[in-house]
């Protein structure tokens, strides 16, 4: 320890007790340059617990004539990763396991990033905005968000994100080690090693990485001998700064199954939620996709296959392709006649269901309530909930508009309706039972 930082401390001491010293401080490096001196936190948890608590203080404190700092700043990393700053393409990683890391070429073999998936051939709506902003910035910025949480329904692109924010890194930093698995490889992984008495390799392997991403973690699910080593390898990686990323189709809260010391870890960066495209995203994803195979799709049509599919990217990716094999194989130009009737079947299946009384007879037999009871006076929350479900789905799936709704619910006020729909957007966003019967329905509609 050099009389400088050992100044610092002495003067911490005025303001600060030994424990918040020995549990805050100690574990800091720190660069000075010039007048400026840089605080390394190991982790984001250090970090936010220093910014929301004792930054202020530690400022006040070292900043003077006395000392000869004008800033004091807070940052993760360390002094090694200061001598090789992150705009230096230089990896990432803070702290060099002591093993040596498996051969690159059996790295890259199984678990480079897909290039297919960047953030260029990535469409961006309302739907996923917070998600891909977040992958962006760790692609730039590694452990800026550790980990990275991103959950949703299938096909929703959660595995695009996590594969772009991976190929971004490695573009930013050439020699960083980014490895890509599935938590069902994590698995199949462990269980070879431990057959085939090579448990140390097993270790060595996934903690010799620079960033590790991880697909569908819902997997791991009593698998308890898995959990255990993946927990102990997010702890070894998040300890020495290399970034991790997570996808689910749940938050955290959700899993069940899963210890909860592992829920706790992956609350402890940011939790984002990518959600079903708005109408304009669908739009979007459709002509981008169309333009990528060479497909001329004209803007009627696109609106047309969007209103029609709206449960997830890769089932309009599939209805794109459904087209453009009509047009080819009939040798037609695409245009709405040839999309209404490729989809007459689906447009068929859903104009049978969509109506205001078969949404109420599905609504009903879900919640196990008679249809009557969706029409009654009750206010209790058994009816009141499923009422303003069938209420929601009428207006989301059908042209009904609320008043008329309304008359066909025991002749209710428009603004009843208007109440429903806005309390179960809310609800879906809040509470997870909810969220559950709203995805368990929306598929039964075709959503």
């Amino acid at each position: 320890m050099d009389e400088f930082w050992r100044g610092c401390l002495e003067k911490l001491k005025e303001i600060m007790t030994e424990k918040e010293i020995d549990s805050s401080i100690s574990v800091l490096h720190y660069h000075k340059k010039n007048s400026v001196l840089k605080l390394l936190a190991p982790n984001q948890y250090v970090l936010e617990h220093i910014r929301s608590n004792l930054l202020d203080d530690i400022k006040s404190c070292l900043i003077s004539a006395d000392t000869g700092l004008t800033d004091v700043r807070l940052d993760i990393g360390s002094y090694e990763l200061e001598k090789k700053p992150f705009n230096s393409k230089e990896p990432f990683r803070i702290v060099e396991t002591e093993e040596t890391p498996p051969p690159l070429d059996i790295y890259e073999e199984i678990s480079r990033p897909n290039e297919l998936f960047t953030f260029d051939n990535h469409i961006e709506g309302k739907s996923n905005q917070i998600a891909r902003a977040a992958a962006i910035n760790v692609g730039k910025e590694p452990g800026s968000f550790n980990p990275l949480y991103i959950y949703g329904g299938v096909g929703l692109g959660k595995t695009h994100l996590m594969h772009a924010a991976g190929n971004e890194i490695i573009k930013n930093f050439p020699s960083a080690r980014v490895f890509y698995i599935t938590s069902e490889r994590f698995v199949i992984d462990l269980i070879k090693a431990i057959k085939d008495n090579q448990i140390n390799e097993f270790k060595q392997l996934y903690r010799s990485v620079d960033a590790l991403l991880i697909d569908d973690i819902q997997f791991l699910a009593k698998k308890q001998q898995s959990q255990e080593e993946f927990f102990h390898t997010y702890n070894e990686l998040i300890g020495v700064g290399c970034q991790i990323i997570i996808t689910s189709d749940r938050i955290p809260d959700a899993m069940n199954d899963i210890d909860d010391r592992l829920k706790s870890r992956f609350k402890g960066g940011l939790t984002t939620l990518i959600d079903v495209p708005e109408l304009e995203t669908r739009v979007a994803i459709l002509l981008k996709k169309a333009s990528d195979i060479g497909v001329h799709l004209p803007d009627n049509v696109a609106f047309f296959i969007a209103n029609l599919v709206r449960s997830n990217v890769r089932d309009l990716e599939g209805a794109l392709q459904q087209i453009a094999a009509a047009s080819r194989f009939t040798q037609s130009e695409i245009d709405l006649v040839l999309a209404q009737d490729t989809f007459r079947d689906l447009m068929s299946h859903r104009k049978k269901q969509l109506t205001v009384e078969n949404i109420q007879q599905v609504v009903a037999k879900y919640f196990k309530i008679r249809v009557s009871d969706l029409f009654s006076k009750s206010r209790s929350r058994d009816i009141t909930r499923p009422r303003q479900f069938a209420m929601y789905f009428c207006k989301e799936y059908t042209d009904t508009s609320y008043p008329s709704i309304g008359d066909q619910f025991g002749g209710r006020d428009h603004s009843t309706v208007i109440h429903a729909c806005k309390k179960i957007k809310e609800l879906i966003e809040s509470d997870l039972k909810a969220r559950e019967d709203h995805d368990n329905l929306n598929k039964v509609f075709g959503g």
